[in-house]
Order: structure tokens, then C-alpha cells, then sequence
């Protein structure tokens, strides 16, 4: 009997260590293989311990100079980094430090520069593997804690977010560990289970944490609040949740139902330890690199793209198929899939949640986690509706309440008594994320890898690249294309602060790199990157120090960002 009950202990054990190995597995695949983009350039410039002033400008470089910038800066501290965000970016500091000093510790492996950038981020995502099963085995069962654990192991949300240079899956983790000290919270103070002495603490520094690391961090924050005011107040106004306590929740005098002194601390504790970084928020929301949030051309859909664009993201979050740039007889099949199988698994989760609110003893976490994600959803729409920041544009985004919709679903899918119909569900997640894996899907934005590979259309040509630029973000688009290109490839940033015009004349004084090589042809291939630049407003022919360059036509594209061709040839006297 002892041996048997020894086995039933460490079954639990053995199967979250073999999802914690799957979910590793599929975010260390192709970690580096994929093309480093715009924000994840961002985050090499500030974690290396740089800044924008260290990439050079209005001269052209080639790739392998450009590269030489983005090595690590040994003098650069935390404060100095911070110091930098505040002025350049529109990030708070705490993970661009600790990259920094992860950078320093992988330094000896001699990995790519995609590879150290991603493989802190893959760490995290692994990590919040066994905080989604801490949270559901707080809350419901072992079953559930497990599913839980292997739903995020194989979704291709999370493993999308653990293979990005960005700090995604730190505040990931940290809202699933506050999620769990929650739900401990609410059980001791409303149910009948003691409270550990370390909860709220851990609940105070897990958000401590992560405002330092990610301002989107703040919507948590303020829904688990919300969450804790409300049962609070439903309670105090006798309402009958039946939580399944044995002990009164509600007492007698007006004394016992007010909130302890001690827990209203704990819960604004956080923000006060945020106070003195909330002036460079305010800065940051200011910035020029926000107004991506706000629609390009305004339109009367602009009040409903964020609705679809959430409903979207939720279809992602468990299954992801191959939709993006590809062929309609591939696309419209794999969309249709993906709602259908997304419906599938929203009824069958809503049945398993029926099931689980008639079971008292469930019933406080249940509303918990339901809270959280409203409460969460709720600020959403204050964002896109009150302050007019479409942030439902990008699906990365809604990682601020994935861990509570994930414990949801999963303890929804512990109900059922049959293993095929949770067996399912993660079936379809583990295909979904080798697609994520393979680059079929969430691709890199703005495609720099096959941007790259259209400006070497020319290969007797030689190939010069210019950005122009008017803040950060454009300076690391330049930079994600830049990464893609030949070594020899000439390549410059000018700025675009008074408009073209003068991009135009800085161009016309620019020398090349052919000026020291007298080898290299005359004949010139010029490529002009050119952010908020239409189509028409590309002059037909722009000088080029001693060259003359006609504008190509025919070689004008737009992803995104518009580019075009000019083909230079020495200017006739």
C-alpha cells in the first residue's frame, strides 16, 4: 500500500516534469532561425547597454559595421539603461536590466545575437509552466493544475511569446504567480482554508515586479483589485454566493466586514513602490512611437476592428493555423478551421464551467479567475475606447489576461470524466505551435528577412540602402532589413525630422562606400526606405554625391512601410 501510494504521489510530479520538457523543447526549437524585427532590435539597443546615438548616422556603413554596434556594452549599468529607456523608448526598465546581466552570463556560448535575445524570454515562458499549475492546483485539483500546465506548454500564444525578444513572458509569469496568491488570498480571508504568512507578499512583490516591467502590467494589477473589491462588497451586501466555506463569511457587526487595514496596504503597496517611475510613463504615452496604435486612415469600422481583432486573438491563443500571406484556396480553409475548432472548444470549455460552478467548493476561484479576465477586458476597452490606443491591434497584447482564460479553460476541461476531449485540446495545440515554430505563422512584422532578400534583386549592382528616420522605432526597422543584407552592402540612416526634403539634400552630399573601394562599379543600385512616405511623394530622380538616380517605377512596394528602387548611374557633366 505504501508503494502504490508513493506511485500516486509522484505520478503528478513526473507528468508536470515531462510538460515542463515538451513546453521547453517546442520554445527552444528554431529560436534563432527566425529574423530579428523592429521591436526585438529595440530590445538588443537598450539590453546591450546602447543607445540610439551608438548607431550611426547620415553616413553610409556596411552591414558588418552595423553589426559591430550591437555588441555588449561592459560599462553600462542599470541606471544607466533606465536612464536611457526613459529618454528613448516607451518601456519601463527592470527586464531590459536583467537581459543585460543574462547577456553577460550566456557571453561564454558564443550564440547568434537572435539566440541570446530570446533564449531569457524562452526561459520565462518555461517557467510559467509550473506557475500555471501552482494556480489550477491551488484552485480546483491536481487534474486541473496539470491541464492547465499543458495547455500553456503547448499553446501557440505562449510559444509565439517565449521565442520574441520581449518582455512578454515575464509579466506572463508573474500575473499567473499573482493569480495564485489571489485565489490563496480569497480562500483564506473568504473561505475555509488558512493563510499562508508569504501570500500577500508574494501577491505585492509579483506586481512590484512586473510595472517595472511591462506598463500594460498595470491592467492586471487594477482587475486583480477590482477582483478583491468586488467579491469584498458582494459579500458585505450579504449577497448568496455559496462559496462553500463552513465558517460565516459575512459577520454580524460592521467591524468584521470591513477590509482589513493590513490587506487595503497590500493592495495599493505596488503602486506606490511604481510612483517613481509614473512621470516617465506619462512621458512615454506622449512619445510618437505610440501613434501606431491610433489608425492610419480613420474610418467608421475603427469602433468595431477591435472587437474582431480580440475575438481573433482569442482563436490564437489555442489554435493557429497557416492564414497569413498565403494562397486564399490555403488561407480561407485554415481560417474557417481555426473558428470552428475555436468553437468547439469555447462550448465544450462552457459546459465543463457549468459543471464546476454547481461544485460549492470551486465556486470561489471560478469567480476569481471570471473577475480577473472581465475586469482585465474591461480595460481594454477603456484604453481603445477612453483614450483612443487600439491596443487589441496586436494579439501579443492580450498576454495580460491569457493565464486566467488558460486556468479557466483548463479547469473547465478537467470535468469531463473522458481523457479524448482534453487529449484534443492539446493536440491541437501542439500542431498549432509547430506551425508558430516553423514561421508559417505569427510572422515577423514588416518581414525583414524577405524584404532583405527583394533588395538584392540586382546582384551586379551595388546595393545601397538608405532609412530615413524620425524616432527609434524607424531607426530599428532600418536595422531589422539592414541584419538581412550581405555584409558589403552599403547602408544609412538620415533623418526625416523636417520632412523629405531634406533627406533628399543630405543624400545629394552622402559619400559611398565606393568612394575607398575604387573597385567597385559605378553601376548602383539605391533602395529608399521611407516610413510615412506615399507612393506619388517619391521624387522621379534624387542625386547621389557624383550620381545621378532614376526612380524605378515598377519597383515600388508597400509592406507596411514603402520602399523603392532608384538605379544610379556617375551624373553626365
Amino acid at each position: 500500500m505504501v508503494g502504490h501510494r508513493g506511485r500516486d504521489i509522484r505520478q503528478p510530479w513526473l507528468m508536470l516534469l515531462l510538460v515542463i520538457a515538451l513546453g521547453g523543447l517546442l520554445r527552444g526549437l528554431n529560436l534563432g532561425e527566425k529574423a530579428l524585427w523592429l521591436d526585438e532590435l529595440l530590445t538588443a539597443i537598450f539590453s546591450l547597454g546602447r543607445g540610439i546615438a551608438d548607431i550611426p548616422q547620415a553616413e553610409f556603413l556596411s552591414v558588418s559595421a552595423v553589426r559591430s554596434q550591437l555588441s555588449l556594452n561592459p560599462e553600462a549599468s542599470c541606471q544607466q539603461i533606465a536612464i536611457t529607456l526613459s529618454r528613448e523608448s516607451t518601456h519601463p526598465p527592470l527586464f531590459f536590466c536583467w537581459l543585460q546581466h543574462w547577456l553577460r552570463l550566456i557571453a561564454p556560448l558564443n550564440l547568434s545575437l537572435a539566440e541570446q535575445l530570446r533564449s531569457l524570454p524562452a526561459l520565462l515562458g518555461i517557467l510559467a509552466i509550473p506557475s500555471l499549475y501552482w494556480l489550477n492546483r491551488l484552485a480546483f485539483s491536481r487534474k486541473a493544475g496539470l491541464l492547465a500546465a499543458a495547455l500553456i506548454a503547448l499553446s501557440p500564444f505562449a510559444v509565439y511569446l517565449s521565442q520574441e525578444a520581449r518582455h512578454y513572458t515575464l509579466p506572463l509569469l508573474l500575473i499567473s504567480l499573482s493569480l495564485g496568491a489571489l485565489v490563496r488570498w480569497g480562500q483564506g480571508q473568504w473561505g475555509d482554508r488558512p493563510l499562508p504568512r508569504g501570500t500577500r507578499p508574494l501577491w505585492v512583490l509579483c506586481h512590484s515586479i512586473g510595472l517595472y516591467s511591462h506598463y500594460f502590467m498595470a491592467i492586471a494589477y487594477i482587475a486583480q483589485i477590482a477582483t478583491y473589491l468586488s467579491l469584498s462588497l458582494a459579500l458585505k451586501l450579504n449577497l448568496n454566493l455559496n462559496l462553500g466555506s463552513k465558517r460565516p463569511l459575512v459577520a454580524n457587526t460592521p467591524s468584521s466586514r470591513a477590509i482589513p487595514l493590513s490587506h487595503l496596504l497590500s493592495l495599493i503597496l505596488p503602486g506606490l513602490v511604481f510612483l517613481p517611475w509614473l512621470s516617465h510613463l506619462g512621458q512615454h504615452l506622449q512619445r510618437s512611437e505610440t501613434d501606431w496604435f491610433q489608425p492610419f486612415e480613420p474610418s467608421w469600422t475603427d469602433h468595431f476592428a477591435p472587437l474582431l481583432q480580440t475575438l481573433a486573438s482569442w482563436v490564437v491563443m489555442w489554435v493557429t493555423l497557416p492564414v497569413e500571406h498565403q494562397p486564399l484556396a490555403i488561407a480561407i480553409p485554415a481560417a474557417v478551421a481555426m473558428v470552428a475548432l475555436s468553437l468547439g472548444l469555447g462550448i465544450t470549455a462552457w459546459r465543463g464551467g457549468q459543471h464546476l460552478w454547481r461544485s460549492p467548493a470551486s465556486r470561489l476561484p471560478l469567480l476569481i479567475l471570471i473577475l480577473v479576465t472581465l475586469w482585465s477586458l474591461l480595460g481594454f476597452v477603456f484604453i481603445v475606447y477612453g483614450l483612443g490606443k487600439d491596443i487589441t491591434i496586436a494579439p501579443r497584447y492580450h498576454f495580460v489576461y491569457y493565464p486566467s482564460l488558460c486556468a479557466l479553460v483548463a479547469a473547465a476541461l478537467s470535468t469531463y470524466k473522458s481523457p479524448k476531449i482534453p487529449a484534443l485540446a492539446l493536440m491541437m495545440g501542439g500542431m498549432s505551435s509547430l506551425v508558430v515554430i516553423s514561421g508559417l505563422a505569427f510572422e515577423k512584422p514588416y518581414q525583414p528577412r524577405q524584404v532583405a532578400q527583394q533588395l538584392q534583386r540586382s546582384p551586379a549592382s551595388t546595393l545601397e540602402v538608405v532609412i530615413g528616420y524620425e524616432n527609434s522605432q524607424e531607426i530599428a526597422l532600418g536595422l531589422s532589413f539592414a541584419l538581412e543584407l550581405p555584409p558589403e552592402t552599403a547602408v544609412a540612416f538620415l533623418p526625416r525630422d523636417g520632412g523629405y526634403e531634406q533627406t533628399w539634400q543630405q543624400l545629394a552630399q552622402l559619400p559611398g562606400l565606393s568612394a575607398s573601394q575604387p573597385s567597385t562599379p559605378l553601376d548602383v543600385d539605391l533602395w529608399i526606405i521611407a516610413p510615412g512616405l506615399r507612393e506619388a511623394e517619391y521624387p522621379q530622380q534624387v542625386e547621389r554625391e557624383a550620381l545621378t538616380c532614376d526612380r524605378r517605377p515598377d519597383d515600388y512596394y508597400r509592406l507596411g512601410i514603402p520602399y523603392q528602387r532608384y538605379h544610379c548611374q556617375p551624373s553626365r557633366v
